[in-house]
């Protein structure tokens, strides 16, 4: 895991402001994620719980406010803060020409991790026997399974994961839950957005809870 500063907050925002079309998602938001720390990011569809993730990720700019890494500006530590960074988006990103393997090992190489590892990596998600497969072949459940794959190899502290649980079965969740429980023992921290509630205890997962704006 890369070294942080443990003297300040993984990650902190002061006076978020998002507008998408002319609409006010959200508005002076303060928020501090400390390592250790699970946080859940909940409200229904389109309050801008995706939004909130980039911003926090650095792959969107707010329209007021600032993000911190350590204690510093995202924007003025960018490669430092990315070396520290596993952002999973709403979509899997995965390449239907390649197989199953050949996905995960350009994602992990892509973002200097063993790809030496992804067939024994594919094993965590159950994908072992589908290795060769085109992802073309696969299901939606696969082609997230082969994203989150990266997890089990990642050694970033932040992972910013938007619907992680998306056609995963229980089984799986159960699975991930127990990665985010060791991911955050050994001090990162876990920041996503989803639709089901969560098997973890209740003062293990703080809450960012968005509402509409009228």
């Amino acid at each position: 895991m890369s070294i942080t500063n443990s003297a300040f907050p993984l990650i902190s925002a002061g006076k978020l402001t998002c507008i998408r079309e002319d609409r006010i998602l959200f508005e002076a938001l303060n928020i501090e994620i400390n390592a250790g720390d699970i946080v859940q990011v909940e409200g229904p569809n389109g309050v801008g719980k995706t939004s909130l993730l980039r911003i926090l990720a650095g792959l969107s700019e707010p329209f007021e406010g600032k993000v911190y890494f350590n204690n510093k500006l995202i924007n003025r530590n960018r490669e430092l803060f990315h070396q520290n960074l596993l952002y999973l988006g709403h979509l899997p990103g995965v390449k239907g020409e390649m197989s199953a393997q050949e996905n995960l090992s350009f994602n992990l190489a892509l973002h200097g991790l063993d790809s030496e590892a992804a067939e024994q990596t594919l094993q965590e998600v159950n994908l072992l026997g589908f290795e060769d497969a085109l992802a073309s072949h696969l299901s939606a459940g696969q082609h997230r399974r082969i994203a989150l794959a990266r997890l089990w190899q990642s050694k970033a502290p932040i992972w910013i994961l938007d619907e992680p649980f998306t056609a995963i079965d229980k089984l799986g969740v159960k699975k991930l839950e127990k990665l985010f429980l060791q991911h955050v023992k050994q001090g990162g921290c876990v920041i996503l957005t989803t639709h089901q509630d969560l098997s973890l205890p209740d003062e293990q997962v703080k809450k960012i809870v968005l509402t509409y704006k009228f």
